[in-house]
């Protein structure tokens, strides 16, 4: 049987976007390539796709996560929401009624079910460091860090290209994606220097545009559907392709 392939996206730093870029992915994924496709929010207490698509589910991973012996496709299937006509979301509770403290192995027969059950699952992974994140990371197919032009995230994406060099060294290196580029009136290091330390090139690099990713946020939009001519949406179709 073959299994699907999964696209996990980490930010460098809180607030980068990393969820936007996931979801409008996810999104394009599933409209560009006619592809069943599962986003999976894995953020349990922060999460945002619910927002993102306008959706109030009453189940989702939560509820794959704490009963893991009842998980297989049938069960994951009830816990799915429709976003549109080929995606599927696994929505976080983003409720703060209990600590959501993992082991390493927690998300990993989610994982297996998801490959199982869709030809691609997205993977909206929190910024955070712990053993069950290094666990996503580790074996998830793809891996994308969204990073802003900043010290901060130049050196949290060093650490994190060095760090998943060791946990996947037979694996693709992981793309990278410039994000809110030319604040107006912020700092910031320019995208040739940013990435020279890194000996890498971004896959993308996404002007900040707080009007569009505003308005889109707002009304529980992607960029594709508020402005399909965008500078973008056209962005985020290249990055599906490559992940792809």
């Amino acid at each position: 049987e073959p299994l699907g392939r999964s696209i996990a996206f980490i930010g460098a730093k809180g607030g980068s976007g990393s969820s936007t870029i996931a979801h409008n992915c996810a999104f394009g994924i599933s409209s560009l390539f006619s592809t069943e496709t599962i986003l999976a929010d894995l953020d349990l207490a922060y999460g945002t796709a619910n927002i993102d698509f306008d959706q109030d589910p009453a189940q989702g991973i939560a509820e794959a996560v704490f009963a893991p012996e009842r998980l297989d496709e049938v069960f994951l299937d009830r816990l799915l929401t429709k976003c549109s006509q080929h995606l599927s979301l696994l929505s976080a509770p983003s409720l703060l009624d209990r600590a959501y403290d993992f082991d390493g192995g927690a998300f990993r027969p989610v994982m297996e079910v998801l490959q199982r059950s869709a030809p691609v699952a997205v993977l909206d992974v929190p910024h955070a460091w712990s053993e069950w994140t290094r666990s996503v990371l580790a074996e998830a197919d793809e891996v994308v860090i969204t990073a802003v032009p900043d010290l901060a995230n130049l050196r949290n994406t060093k650490n994190l290209l060095d760090a998943l060099k060791k946990l996947r060294p037979n694996d693709r290196p992981p793309h990278l994606v410039l994000n809110q580029v030319g604040m107006l009136k912020r700092p910031e290091i320019a995208p040739a220097d940013f990435v020279e330390p890194l000996e890498m090139q971004p896959i993308a690099i996404i002007p900040f545009d707080t009007q569009l990713f505003g308005n889109a946020a707002n009304s529980g939009r992607m960029i594709a559907e508020v402005d399909p001519k965008s500078a973008a949406a056209e962005t985020f179709s290249q990055i599906s392709h490559i992940v792809t």
